[in-house]
């Protein structure tokens, strides 16, 4: 009689001499740093003016307020983009819970809202509410009509993100719910939607650093934001290159913040799947 030796597990790697002195985060810091040296030396060869960068940098990053008193620089653009973040979240909540529901109505007015923001360019949905709504007898400031367009724009690519968010949860999950006796809504909140944020969590975030460079685009109405200073500065000074540079580094900052805001709420929603990855 044969005996059956059961599969022995997968041994280990052996390690290399470096992997054994520097670990997984050393060495992935050190390539960042090679990196940002290279990236660094690349931009200087342009033979920037850091004299022109350092007076102009209080404005860009908002240190110091507009002329009418109000925000201007970075601080504008995270203001408009927390602002657009809210509203588009809120909104693409809606629209994808509408997109699922039964409903004829509720479907097409979904949908067809989602068909056009995702179809039209975000420039033109701009211009056109900063430009036709005051055609209906509104009219709404720069600011506004800046916020009005990210957030009906973004709130479209939400809808999806949320809707595949949501369907992608095992419908096994709100069987065995409904076999306990829990309510449906009970089910969508404590059950349903826990599950699809694992899922909806980087996509939704890489929309919204999407969102913080295509604020830039509120430039074309006046807005004193990152991008219009930026414009403003390097055509008075002639010195284009150190503020467009400037504000690629304001803009690359700002997104790695949205970037470790994605990793913590990535580590919260997927404490349940840690011992499978």
């Amino acid at each position: 009689m044969t005996s059956f030796e059961p599969p022995r597990p997968p041994q280990p790697v052996n390690e290399t001499l470096l992997q054994r002195i520097f670990g997984f985060r050393t060495r992935l810091y050190l390539t960042w740093a090679a990196m940002f040296v290279l990236f660094a030396g690349f931009f200087l060869s342009f033979d920037l003016k850091f004299s022109v960068i350092l007076d102009k940098l209080p404005n860009l990053v908002g240190y110091h307020l507009a002329p009418n008193g109000f925000l201007q620089g970075a601080a504008l653009t995270l203001f408009l983009c927390l602002c657009s973040i809210v509203a588009s979240v809120l909104l693409g909540f809606v629209t994808a819970l509408a997109r699922l529901s039964s409903s004829a109505v509720a479907f097409g007015i979904a949908s067809f809202y989602a068909s056009f923001f995702r179809g039209t360019p975000l420039l033109i949905q701009i211009l056109l509410i900063y430009l036709g709504l005051p055609q209906l007898g509104v009219v709404p400031g720069a600011i506004s009509a800046g916020i009005i367009a990210l957030s009906l724009n973004y709130g479209a690519y939400l809808s999806e993100i949320f809707r595949s968010g949501i369907i992608g949860v095992a419908p096994g999950q709100g069987e065995a719910a409904r076999a306990l006796g829990l309510r449906p809504a009970v089910i969508f909140w404590r059950i349903t939607l826990p599950q699809a944020m694992r899922t909806i969590i980087p996509p939704t975030t890489n929309q919204f650093i999407s969102m913080l460079k295509d604020s830039s685009l509120i430039s074309v109405m006046g807005v004193w934001e990152v991008m219009f200073l930026a414009q403003s500065y390097g055509r008075s000074s002639y010195r284009y290159i150190e503020m467009l540079t400037t504000a690629a580094i304001i803009y690359w900052i700002m997104s790695i913040g949205l970037e470790l805001l994605q990793s913590r709420l990535e580590k919260h929603y997927g404490k349940a799947y840690s011992q499978q990855r």
